[in-house]
C-alpha cells in the first residue's frame, strides 16, 4: 500500500478504535460489560430490518452531509441547513397536499418546492454576506431561528388539520400519488420498515456533487476560492458571484433532507417531524472529508450507530445515550487524527522538495 493511501486510510482507522476503547471506558464505569453491549450492537445491527431502517436513517444524513460539504468547500459554514431542511419540508408539504397531479409530477413538484424553498433560504444569507459583510455563521444561525420558530410554527398554527386520534398538530396529509416509492423489492418486504426509495435521489445527489465539484469550472471556483481567495479573484473568479452560488446550492440539497421522511413514512408535517438532521450532517462531512463517497461513510455509521443502539437499552446493557458519546469521539479524533496527517504529508513534501533542490545543485 502506497504511503498516501495509507495516510488517507489511517485517520479514519485510527479514529474508530479510539472511539471503541474510550467508549469500551466509559462502559465499564458504568457497571456494564463492554464486549456483552458491544456484541448485543453488533448481532441487532447486523439484522434485516436494522439493516434497512440504517439506509433509511442515512439517507436525509447523507443528503445534509452533501449540503453542509458544498459550503465547506468554499470555506463557508452553512450552519443553517437546519431550518432550510425544516422550512423546505414544511412548504413542500403544504403545496403537496393541496395538489391533484399524476405520480411523476405530483412527486417533481413536491421536489422542486422543497430545492426551491431551500436554495432562496441559503441564498438570502448568500446575499447578506455579499451586501452587508454579515458572517454567514451569524445569518444562518439567525434564519434558523427565523425559520424553524417563527415562519413553521406559526403557519403550522394556521394550517394545522386537526386529527382526534392522534392529538397532533400537523398538515393536511399528503394524497399516495405524491408519495416516492418504496424499495421493498429489493428486500423482499420481509422487514418491518419499509426501504425508502428517496436512497436513489441521495445516490444521483452524490454522483452530481463529485462531477460538480471536481469536473466543472463551477467547482474549480468554488474550490480555488476556499483554498486561496485573493489568489482566485486574481485569476478572475467573482468571490462574490462564487459565494451566493455556492449557498444557493448548498440550500438546493439541503432543501431535500426531509423528503425521505415526508415522502417515504409520514406523507405530512407535525410536530413529530425529526429535526436536528442539519446539526448532524455538519459531524458527517467532517468525517468524509467534503468527498461524495466519505460522506456517505460518515452517514452509514451514523445511521447505523443510531439504529443498532436501541439494543442496549432494551437489554439494559447501558443508556443510548452511550452512542452520543461514540459519535462525539468519533468527530473529535477524526479531526485530530486528520490533522496530525495533514501536517505528517506536509513535512514529508517538504523534505522531498529539500531534497530535490539538493540534488539540482
Amino acid at each position: 500500500m502506497s504511503k498516501d493511501r495509507w495516510l488517507a486510510l489511517a485517520p479514519p482507522i485510527a479514529s474508530l478504535v479510539f472511539a471503541f476503547v474510550v467508549s469500551s471506558i466509559v462502559l465499564a464505569i458504568s457497571g456494564a460489560n463492554p464486549f456483552v453491549a458491544f456484541g448485543n450492537v453488533f448481532e441487532y445491527g447486523v439484522r434485516l430490518n436494522t439493516l434497512v431502517e440504517t439506509i433509511n436513517w442515512s439517507t436525509p444524513l447523507y443528503l445534509s452531509g452533501v449540503a453542509v460539504a458544498i459550503g465547506f468547500r468554499m470555506n463557508l459554514f452553512n450552519i443553517g441547513v437546519e431550518g432550510q431542511y425544516v422550512l423546505a419540508a414544511f412548504i413542500a408539504a403544504q403545496v403537496g397536499s393541496q395538489l391533484d397531479l399524476p405520480p411523476v409530477l405530483h412527486v417533481s413538484a413536491i421536489i422542486l418546492t422543497a430545492m426551491l424553498i431551500g436554495a432562496l433560504w441559503a441564498g438570502l444569507s448568500g446575499w447578506m454576506k455579499v451586501t452587508r459583510n454579515v458572517h454567514e455563521v451569524i445569518s444562518t444561525i439567525m434564519l434558523n431561528s427565523i425559520a424553524v420558530g417563527g415562519v413553521v410554527s406559526y403557519l403550522l398554527g394556521v394550517w394545522d388539520v386537526p386529527d382526534d386520534t392522534s392529538l397532533d398538530t400537523a398538515l393536511a396529509p399528503i394524497p399516495e400519488s405524491g408519495w416516492f416509492p418504496d424499495l421493498n423489492f429489493l428486500v423482499g418486504g420481509n422487514t418491518r420498515s419499509d426501504l425508502w426509495g428517496f436512497v436513489l435521489v441521495a445516490v444521483v445527489v452524490g454522483v452530481a456533487y463529485h462531477y460538480l465539484i471536481n469536473r466543472t469550472r463551477l467547482g474549480y471556483d468554488l474550490r480555488a476560492s476556499g483554498a486561496n481567495a485573493s489568489a482566485a479573484e486574481a485569476s478572475g473568479v467573482d468571490p462574490k458571484r462564487t459565494v451566493v452560488m455556492a449557498m444557493v446550492l448548498s440550500g438546493l440539497v439541503a432543501g431535500l433532507v426531509g423528503l425521505p421522511e415526508l415522502l417515504g413514512d409520514s406523507h405530512t408535517y407535525s410536530l413529530r417531524f425529526t429535526q436536528g438532521l442539519g446539526f448532524a450532517g455538519i459531524a458527517v462531512a467532517l468525517i468524509g472529508r467534503n468527498h461524495a463517497a466519505g460522506i456517505a461513510v460518515g452517514a452509514l455509521l451514523f445511521g447505523w450507530l443510531s439504529r443498532a443502539s436501541g439494543i442496549l437499552e432494551v437489554r439494559g446493557d447501558a443508556p443510548r445515550e452511550i452512542v452520543a458519546i461514540i459519535q462525539g469521539v468519533i468527530i473529535l479524533s477524526v479531526v485530530i487524527a486528520y490533522s496530525i496527517a495533514e501536517r505528517y504529508r506536509r513535512i514529508e513534501a517538504a523534505k522531498a522538495a529539500a531534497a530535490a533542490i539538493g540534488e539540482e545543485r
